[in-house]
């Protein structure tokens, strides 16, 4: 959990065809490129099939998109935290809004994680729910309004509220996610207090995903000199 500094860029993969395999592997090449150029902090979601490969030839975190609470023994189907990290993972998202878990999982899964020293991102829909997932001190919290993921209006601007107001109620770092696409999305949610952001089509959808990048970067590097 070291290796995750703050202000940080997670970009999600998904299951784009465009972040897959091999695919998966040069946008998380141009990602350690980038932040390495810029000097600031980068992540990748990559599925779980691509963790090894990727691990093995970047230095930036890398983020699983979801474990299982199970321990070792007979639970087949169910992926390990400790199996992730064996293969390179530093930490995993957790109850994004296309992969959601009931409460009781996710006080399971932070505990789990606890164990292994996995980072948690642990993903809510609203304030109430990041409050309630914050007590179980995760290593951070994503606020993703379901109704903005995917879109072309970000939270930061459809609902800069919710920022505000989950910064100075939330005593973990605070992810925004949810139709980021632009610098100054970025911009606006660092402004208020976010320690990071978390975007996926922004990136993997984009025409030329360094530009994207190398634009995002620079609103990270000015945020993080100003920390």
């Amino acid at each position: 959990m070291d290796q995750v500094k703050y202000p940080i860029f997670v970009t999600n993969f998904k299951t784009y065809e465009s972040a897959t395999g091999v695919k998966a592997l040069e946008l998380a090449r141009l990602h350690q490129k980038v932040g390495d150029e810029l000097g600031v902090h980068f992540a990748v979601a990559p599925q779980v099939t691509d963790i090894w490969m990727i691990a093995s030839q970047v230095t930036i975190p890398v983020f699983a998109h979801h474990f299982d609470a199970a321990c070792a023994g007979a639970c087949t189907g169910s992926v390990l935290p400790e199996s992730l990290a064996q293969a390179g993972a530093d930490g995993s998202l957790l109850n994004h809004a296309e992969k959601r878990i009931p409460f009781p999982t996710i006080i399971e899964s932070v505990t789990r994680a606890g164990q292994v020293g996995f980072y948690t991102l642990v993903c809510a829909q609203d304030l109430e729910e990041a409050k309630q997932i914050a007590k179980l001190k995760p290593s951070a919290v994503a606020i993703e309004p379901p109704e903005l993921i995917g879109g072309d209006v970000s939270v930061s601007k459809a609902n800069p509220d919710i920022i505000k107001d989950a910064v100075a109620q939330i005593d973990v770092p605070v992810i925004v996610g949810a139709g980021i696409k632009t610098p100054e999305d970025v911009d606006i949610a660092l402004q208020l207090g976010a320690k990071g952001v978390l975007v996926a089509s922004g990136v993997t959808r984009a025409e030329d995903p360094e530009k994207v990048l190398r634009a995002f970067g620079e609103v990270l590097k000015k945020h993080q000199k100003a920390e």
